[in-house]
């Protein structure tokens, strides 16, 4: 895999976290395909199913966030990202979740193993699926696969 790529890919992350935690539910769902799927078990019982869908989850997110003063930022670290025979990405990250009430102090929220199947999309990467494991949640069983 080429530097380039790897940058690429980052660069990814790194705006659509932004737009998360920027309060941007709408521009953040539009990183997803529209046959996305979300799925985090220790937090959601059935995956999220659509861009519409998570939308709607992000949007009632920011809304709670809004209400109560929180902010909340993401970080991600040890990426491994992982080119396929059909030009997608399957990636592996590992993410920090921070929320830190307006005034308050920084709390740890959560931190969770990412893996990602990305597929190129207008204008960039798009995520075609998501699947988050919280540490402390139970075994990863996709530990030791290729991302």
């Amino acid at each position: 895999m080429s530097a380039d790529l790897y940058a690429q890919v980052q660069q990814f992350y790194a705006r659509q976290m932004g737009l998360i935690d920027d309060g941007h539910p709408d521009a953040w769902a539009d990183t997803f395909t529209e046959d996305a799927v979300f799925a985090e078990a220790s937090r959601l019982k059935e995956p999220l199913r659509g861009r519409e869908v998570i939308r709607a989850s992000c949007r009632e997110r920011q809304r709670r966030l809004d209400a109560e003063g929180i902010d909340f930022r993401h970080w991600l670290g040890m990426l491994d990202v992982r080119p396929q025979p059909d030009g997608s990405l399957r990636t592996r990250a590992y993410a920090l979740a921070m929320r830190t009430p307006r005034g308050g102090a920084l709390e740890i929220f959560a931190s969770v193993v990412c893996h990602d199947h990305l597929v190129a999309g207008d204008g960039g990467w798009r995520v075609r699926s998501r699947d988050l494991t919280h540490d402390g949640a139970g075994h990863d069983e996709r530990a030791g696969e290729s991302a």
